[in-house]
């Protein structure tokens, strides 16, 4: 079960922030919450890859938040292993993509007192299946 209403909701964890409220001026549009297989074929490559992740993956189905989490901590942990990691260095005129997909964003705040200017796009894509 995944979902972000827990964060981006208006009962999420900015609910109390003001400035989060401008932030996120769409809050209303939040989805509810929907179920994706926890491995994944990916469309392009056919490999496989873990599709869950520390802050929208909520349980598994049928389990409760309490049985989920320690099988979800030891993915987490597995992703998130040094071998399949990579630190982007932002230079002037850097650009990022990634596919959701398969890749883990974590934005580190390595850049303080300085300015960050970022336009985020979604590009929609295809159903994802479960790998067999």
């Amino acid at each position: 079960m995944h979902g972000s209403a827990h964060i981006f909701g208006k009962e999420g964890v900015h609910k109390n922030n003001p400035e989060s409220a401008s932030r996120y001026g769409n809050q209303h549009m939040v989805g509810d919450d929907i179920v994706h297989p926890v491995v994944i074929r990916h469309p392009l490559s056919g490999r496989k890859a873990l599709y869950v992740n520390p802050a929208f993956t909520l349980r598994f189905e049928d389990w409760s938040a309490e049985d989920s989490k320690p099988l979800l901590e030891h993915l987490y942990r597995h992703a998130s292993r040094p071998e399949f990691t990579c630190r982007f260095r932002w230079r002037e005129g850097s650009i990022a993509f990634w596919d959701n997909r398969a890749t883990w964003h974590y934005a580190a705040n390595d850049y303080h007192g300085e300015r960050r200017l970022m336009h985020r796009i979604t590009v929609a894509g295809c159903p994802l299946e479960a790998a067999a």
